[in-house]
């Protein structure tokens, strides 16, 4: 099977801006969590989130893109712009129908329906404003991507909820390695909106003040907001332009649990398909494992059930765990997109990312947390996990380059 390699990572996240500063404040244990200023939580009864700070779009996109643009599809035109930059792609090289844009989210551009629905309510629909219409839809954070790079080949926008930006990377490993493309700019965006904020917390899904996956006080996710943008290329055309491997898209896992629309199976029956196949189809064993990125979302359920996945995998063998969930919070669909950049750099540097907050073990999470600070370690193979919404279970394996066997399964029972 054509191998396929991650050149190019890009990141607009609460934890900073480019890959770099991403990585350093994580590894520097520090929280993306602040109170809330894009709107009003006054009645919500929770008010913080891992809100992006600092973003100027102009730093990024040109007058005429910031008017056409919703934040969301802002974010992901910056990050590809850093991705793009990070793998040394040049604007020749981009301008292909080899080049494809497949990208994930939960809501896209949420927040522009939600201003145009209260002018119509409030104002009356002349109020409406016509310019703002075209910024709506999830359809056009790849559109937008491929305008800015100039990219020819397939688009696509997989809204397939908080593992939007595992199964988008999914897609486009697979579409490279079936011949359709040679290099495909992908992650997932998302950003916070009111109507989101306020149906986790009506949900009763929200913690109060901070996110605490695995420990046994937890109580509840807290949500956030980003892209993470790969670049990820076939290994002929990296090897053509000598372009630098940071690591392989070595195989992944999809999977439905098709049991709750909020809650995961008891027995993780999706969850525990995906990760198994992802390890299978990486032609590889899972005492090859070295680390895994967990979902931990801080929520009972979903950290008690992936905590029962990881043992009925691996056993006694305790592999180092790590939620980045409680710095960034949950940011939706962008999560695993961000966690796989960090994935991805974990492969590179060999540390193990911390886990912030956990401070009372509990029994039926019984993992090996990499808790408060970061850990040098071995992290040749690293799996990142997605337990979502609806059932989408989705895992991803990044390999360190030249670190895999050269056979690969080419179905998997």
């Amino acid at each position: 099977m054509t191998r396929v390699y991650v050149t190019g990572l890009g990141v607009v996240s609460s934890l900073g801006f480019g890959r770099e500063n991403f990585f350093r404040s994580i590894l520097e244990s520090k929280s993306g969590l602040s109170p809330i200023e894009s709107f009003d939580t006054e009645k919500l009864g929770r008010s913080i989130g891992g809100e992006v700070k600092g973003f100027k779009p102009r730093d990024f996109l040109t007058a005429a893109e910031s008017r056409r643009m919703g934040r969301c599809s802002a974010y992901a035109v910056a990050a590809s712009r850093m991705a793009v930059e990070d793998a040394k792609l040049f604007p020749q090289q981009l301008q292909s129908e080899r080049v494809s844009v497949i990208v994930g989210t939960t809501m896209g551009e949420g927040d522009v329906i939600t201003e145009l629905e209260q002018a119509w309510i409030h104002k009356g629909v002349d109020a409406v404003e016509t310019a703002k219409l075209p910024r709506y839809g999830t359809t056009l954070l790849p559109i937008h991507i491929a305008r800015a790079l100039g990219a020819r080949g397939m688009v696509q926008t997989l809204p397939a909820a908080c593992a939007a930006g595992n199964y988008a990377i999914s897609f486009a490993a697979d579409l490279i390695r079936a011949g359709r493309a040679d290099v495909v700019i992908t992650g997932a965006s998302e950003i916070l909106q009111q109507l989101q904020f306020a149906g986790f917390v009506r949900l009763g899904a929200m913690a109060p003040e901070r996110c605490q996956p695995f420990d046994k006080n937890r109580k509840g996710m807290i949500i956030g907001e980003g892209a993470g943008i790969l670049v990820i290329e076939s290994e002929k055309h990296a090897l053509k332009r000598d372009a630098k491997l940071l690591a392989e898209v070595a195989g992944c896992g999809l999977a439905c649990d098709a049991h709750h629309i909020t809650r995961p199976h008891p027995e993780g029956t999706g969850s525990l398909y995906a990760m198994t196949q992802a390890i299978l189809s990486s032609g590889i064993k899972p005492e090859e494992v070295d680390f895994i990125n967990a979902h931990g979302t801080g929520t009972h359920s979903n950290d008690k059930i992936e905590s029962y996945i990881i043992h009925q995998i691996f056993g006694d063998r305790k592999v180092p765990v790590s939620s980045l969930k409680s710095m960034l919070g949950h940011c939706m669909g962008a999560a695993s997109a961000l966690e796989a950049v960090a994935c991805v750099m974990t492969v590179e540097t060999g540390i193990y990312t911390p886990t912030l907050g956990y401070e009372t073990p509990d029994p039926e999470c019984d993992i090996n947390l990499v808790a408060d600070k970061p850990v040098e370690g071995k992290a040749e193979i690293v799996l990142n996990n997605s337990l979502a919404f609806g059932g989408y279970d989705a895992t991803v394996t990044f390999a360190k380059p030249g670190r895999l066997p050269e056979w690969r399964p080419s179905t998997l029972q």
